[in-house]
């Protein structure tokens, strides 16, 4: 093993929780932050300001359009890689091309699923996003799902928030505990027993 594989085994997990819009991932991510004491960041709101323009006048993003956003995001990823600080942040990450950008030792996608039409009744109801129903479909079509060779779990999401959590939970053998992992406390938190060597053989199919 090498010196940077030694480092990465010994490193905390960060979860990526991916999906199309309204599969419920900032729901799900907000309820494993508070569950598990972890730092937490939304991916949309990441977004240079040129995106979120686009996106609210109905135009779908491009490679291009989404290239900085995504090193936003793996700058994130890897700041809390180094400090050894587990972390949740929520991304689309619909190409595997994305994730790739994202793809750390210690990352772990997890996959929120749901019918197409489950999804148009939450974005109709839904009033305080940028991003307009009539962009649904541009996602579907673009969702590459996560591949058996990559560290990723799938998660159906046509249920309560609250159950989806514990299965993630469950899952990934995490164990919630008070306390907070901010980045930048005192005494930042653990996942308890697991540095990502652990958590990763769970995710594998």
């Amino acid at each position: 093993m090498s010196d940077t594989e030694q480092l990465f085994e010994n490193q905390q997990p960060v979860l990526v929780i991916m999906g199309v819009s309204g599969s419920g991932k900032s729901t799900v991510a907000g309820l494993l932050a508070g569950q598990l004491g972890w730092d937490l960041a939304e991916g949309d709101d990441l977004h240079p300001q040129e995106n979120i323009d686009k996106m609210s006048a109905g135009h779908p993003l491009d490679d291009d359009d989404r290239a900085p956003w995504l090193e936003t995001i793996s700058s994130w990823i890897i700041e809390h890689t180094m400090a050894g600080v587990p972390g949740i942040i929520t991304c689309s990450a619909l190409k595997r091309k994305y994730r790739d950008v994202l793809r750390e030792h210690n990352v772990i996608f997890v996959h929120l699923t749901l019918p197409t039409e489950l999804i148009l009744r939450r974005l109709a109801t839904r009033q305080d996003h940028y991003m307009p129903v009539s962009l649904l479909d541009s996602q579907v079509a673009t969702l590459e799902a996560p591949g058996d060779d990559e560290r990723a779990i799938t998660i159906d999401a046509g249920r309560a928030p609250a159950a989806e959590a514990a299965e993630i939970v469950r899952r990934l053998g995490l164990t919630p505990r008070p306390g907070s992992s901010s980045l930048g406390a005192p005494a930042p938190g653990q996942s308890s027993v697991h540095p990502v060597a652990a958590v990763a053989q769970k995710a594998r199919p």
